[in-house]
């Protein structure tokens, strides 16, 4: 079994820090999963430990079966990104989570100032699935089913995701 991401990270994904950091982490998440919201703190914890050392990607891995409203959570937070506000987005969105709905969605993208008509939409129209389909494919050929996963410079990450553990598997791994 191959452990590596793939395709590695390109420049459709979404990456906080800068490109061509010597460390690289990689999350497959799911908003409504609760597991991915309580790693959004650790994830906090790691770049401000790293800082601009890391490099952090998003990709997307609904699970419907487990949350219903996460493939169109996906496709809005990519409609906000087209809209250059992922980042902002992603993060309210995961602080929404408990009160998750298709209107807590537009709401929380109102907040931001962004064209919530825009994004609803875009979700009416489908206009982002093959954005998040084309994340789902990466997640399928990186043996990657369950949320939240890490892949740590490239490779994927079995064990603890506190943040101790993933610096030191970022440091670790990278020869630092």
């Amino acid at each position: 079994m191959d452990d590596r991401l793939s395709p590695p990270l390109e420049e459709i994904d979404h990456i906080r820090g800068t490109a061509g950091a010597p460390l690289q982490l990689v999350m497959f998440g799911d908003f409504q999963c609760p597991f991915c919201l309580g790693a959004q703190s650790v994830l906090r914890r790691v770049r401000e430990r790293l800082g601009d050392r890391l490099l952090f990607a998003f990709r997307h891995l609904p699970i419907p079966e487990r949350h219903p409203l996460a493939p169109i959570a996906a496709e809005a937070s990519e409609a906000a990104a087209a809209q250059g506000r992922f980042w902002d987005y992603h993060d309210a969105l995961f602080a929404a989570q408990p009160k998750l709905s298709r209107k807590t969605m537009l709401e929380v993208a109102a907040e931001l100032g962004l064209d919530a008509g825009q994004i609803a939409e875009d979700l009416e129209a489908g206009t982002w699935s093959q954005r998040v389909r084309r994340d789902l494919r990466s997640a399928e050929q990186s043996d990657t089913a369950g949320t939240p996963t890490f892949f740590v410079n490239g490779r994927h990450h079995f064990g603890a995701y506190d943040a101790s553990s993933l610096v030191e598997a970022l440091t670790g791994s990278s020869g630092h």
